[in-house]
């Protein structure tokens, strides 16, 4: 049976694991009984350029243009040969079919170098900690990069492995360029992608073609496949939908966009595409689309009528990754930090732990969209469903939550699921650094197989954080990555410079900041990115709260997101740029502590007014001893042996009792008196994770009251509970 719709992700997002909106819509249309197909055409134009054919080709592309060639590009094409006999075994090691390989990689007479190999003896020091896989993984990732530069100079100008002509689709805020770059000739990379998409149609036959365009790279090549397939296969109709049009198409008024897509659809997609399919069956008028965007008398309407409801998040279905290459992608060590290297590294599984975020305040985010301003958390019990049926699916047990923020008590509830499941899985995601994150909860966390978390530390100064209304303060950022890493979970930081009145100051004690936390070794990965205002924030709403003026309007007929923008205040923000990311580039692997912060900067900085030991300070506060009533008492630990014997001293003597424990690593014992140590014993049962009940901290409490043993409060701050506190035994 042809299917109704054909779900595509253009050109190019990551070629290691699958964008997963196409899996998400896929897995809904199953609940409906709606026949799909998806497709992720980035990783299949990525495997026809890098293979024998492709490389020939692209060779002989090269030499065909008549531009002079730089250096590199010549050494490159002098080479070809070697590029062309080794191409297809490097795939192959990338995809994890060819593990051996990696011993020749790492020879460094194997593969062919061009300027991209140059950055090697600067990275000397990252391969001290690097095996033998990852280290020749980041060989074949330069290799190819060599290649992709020579694609660039001599054969596409565009190309870009997670991207293409991504400057087409930044801040246009008219369709012009993009529109003119439709009516060129084709490109070499687009006759890869339209003959493959060729086949598909052909072999398809789809009612409805449907794109999902995440980010500006992808958004070329949905405009040039929509018009392939307008030529061609004329009857089809073709929607767009995704994180581009959400954000940026919201005021579209461009008609000729519509000579390449009938209908964009914003927001969440499930009951927009089931009106879209309703409609394209004949049992729906255009007049009762919901949040779609269709081509009415000429003209570009909004179209908003439909009385459908949106889909509960338990409504939605479990993604479904059937059809996409899972064993094709390619794990590539691009550069050597921590969390951009579990990006792009390995394959995961996405799913969501909530829609929108819980918090929903930060001034500098998109609140005012569905996609943010809606919360709606899954039920974790349907969650753990849903992993086990992607790891049945796939093959794979690792999982990326790509939440805006996860909620911390879905985190606790879904780390207790697991455990209680018994799963062995992999898994992190991306959190506010609030206090809820205590160090019994990051214990939990980790035990469930968290592996790391990123999170906004944005701007790390309090004035600024309190603007951007973030929720937290740099001290608690700090006991947040504290316990994290205590646990043993890695920590990215996004970090923000250039915030709406951030003085030069302000910037400059920051970067103190920051120094402190790698050097304490509280954080171990983070990323500098550079304040933009957008339409939908508060600061794109609201500019004169936040000392800024706009310099231009998001009000064209195309893309309407980004808007240029004056900081009042006056700082060059841009000048900070390299050396922030130079600071944090030797900071990530533990050297340059001790540098000025003055030699990272080519002009004159202010002197930090952060005291060198703030940090170190902030995390010696320790959390509350006070404990809640209310507070979880779970045991991670195994059931005890246990040993009694009698105690004597000054000729008097009592019962006591032994309980000897085995955790993966070690053997503890604690001993008590015999009525404490029976009673202890049985508790541990009932309060072990793999139980359904869970017992609070006020009914432990109460059981132990009832059966008159003596001063709870003294109990539970003894040296043997401290022992179990240390060992697995949690209040959450």
């Amino acid at each position: 049976m042809n299917p109704t719709v054909f779900l595509i992700t253009p050109p190019f997002t990551q070629l290691n694991t699958p964008y997963p909106a196409t899996a998400h819509i896929k897995g809904f249309l199953n609940t409906k009984g709606k026949s799909s197909f998806q497709s992720d055409l980035g990783i299949e134009v990525i495997l026809k350029l890098f293979s024998k054919q492709g490389l020939k080709d692209i060779f002989l592309e090269a030499e065909k243009n008549p531009n002079p060639k730089s250096e590199n590009a010549k050494r490159i094409l002098a080479l070809q040969e070697d590029y062309i006999k080794v191409i297809d075994a490097v795939i192959l090691f990338l995809q994890g079919k060819n593990p051996t390989l990696s011993h020749l990689i790492c020879q460094e007479d194997f593969l062919p170098e061009a300027s991209r190999f140059a950055q090697l003896e600067e990275l000397d020091w990252a391969f001290g900690t690097m095996g033998t896989q990852d280290k020749a993984k980041h060989f074949a990732t330069l290799f190819l990069e060599d290649i992709s530069d020579l694609i660039i100079e001599c054969v596409d100008e565009n190309f870009g492995f997670s991207r293409y002509a991504e400057r087409m689709g930044r801040s246009a805020n008219s369709f012009d360029d993009l529109y003119g770059m439709l009516h060129k000739e084709l490109t070499y990379i687009d006759t890869l992608l339209l003959a493959n998409l060729n086949d598909k149609m052909q072999d398809l036959q789809p009612k409805l073609v449907c794109f999902s365009v995440p980010f500006p790279g992808n958004l070329y090549s949905a405009f040039r496949s929509a018009q392939f397939i307008k030529k061609y296969f004329p009857g089809v109709k073709i929607a767009m939908g995704g994180g581009f049009p959400n954000t940026e198409l919201r005021s579209l008024t461009d008609v000729r966009v519509m000579e390449f897509f009938d209908f964009i659809t914003l927001d969440d997609g499930e009951a927009p595409l089931d009106n879209l399919i309703e409609h394209i069956e004949g049992n729906r008028e255009l007049k009762d689309l919901k949040r779609t965007f269709a081509l009415v008398d000429g003209v570009v309407k909004y179209i908003n009528n439909s009385l459908t409801r949106d889909y509960k998040q338990s409504e939605t279905g479990t993604p479904d990754y059937s059809d996409l290459l899972l064993d094709y992608y390619i794990s590539v060590i691009e550069i050597v930090n921590p969390m951009h290297r579990m990006w792009s590294d390995g394959r995961w599984n996405k799913l969501t732990m909530a829609h929108g975020c819980y918090w929903g305040k930060c001034t500098f985010c998109d609140i005012s969209l569905d996609y943010i301003k809606v919360y709606e958390p899954v039920a974790a019990k349907l969650l753990c469903d849903r992993m086990e049926e992607l790891m049945e699916q796939t093959g794979q047990n690792g999982f990326h939550f790509v939440d805006e923020a996860a909620p911390p008590a879905l985190m606790r509830a879904l780390a207790l699921e697991i455990l209680r499941r018994k799963l062995a899985v992999t898994w992190w995601t991306n959190i506010r650094f609030e206090k809820s994150f205590t160090k019994d909860l990051c214990l939990l966390l980790k035990s469930s197989g968290c592996i790391a978390i990123s999170g906004g530390l944005e701007v790390a100064s309090d004035r600024l954080l309190q603007l951007i209304d973030k929720g937290v303060t740099v001290s608690q950022v700090a006991r947040v990555t504290r316990n994290l890493t205590e646990a043993g979970i890695m920590v990215h930081a996004y970090l923000m410079y250039g915030f709406p009145t951030q003085t030069a100051q302000e910037t400059i004690d920051s970067l103190e900041m920051v120094r402190q936390l790698f050097e304490i070794g509280i954080l171990q990965s983070g990323f500098w990115h550079q304040f933009a205002m957008t339409a939908h924030s508060p600061v794109g709403m609201y500019p004169e709260k936040f000392g800024v003026l706009k310099e231009t309007e998001a009000i064209g007929t195309f893309a309407n997101n980004d808007i240029v923008h004056i900081d009042t205040v006056g700082t060059d923000h841009e000048q900070f740029s390299f050396g922030l990311k130079k600071s944090l580039f030797n900071f990530m692997h533990g050297i340059c502590f001790d540098f000025p912060l003055q030699d990272w900067f080519e002009f004159k900085v202010p002197r930090t007014s952060i005291a060198s030991d703030y940090i170190y300070d902030a995390i010696q506060e320790q959390e509350e001893l006070a404990v809640k009533s209310s507070a979880k008492v779970v045991w991670l630990g195994n059931k005890p042996a246990v040993d009694y014997f009698t105690k004597s001293k000054k000729g008097n003597s009592w019962e006591m009792v032994t309980l000897t424990f085995h955790d993966r690593k070690e053997s503890f014992s604690v001993q008590l008196n015999i009525e404490q140590g029976n009673w202890l014993k049985g508790l541990l049962l009932k309060i072990s994770v793999s139980n359904a009940k869970i017992f609070t901290f006020q009914e432990v409490k109460r059981e132990y009251d009832d059966l008159g043993l003596e001063d709870f409060e003294l109990f539970w701050f003894s040296k043997p509970v401290k022992t179990l506190r240390s060992y697995g035994l949690l209040l959450l």
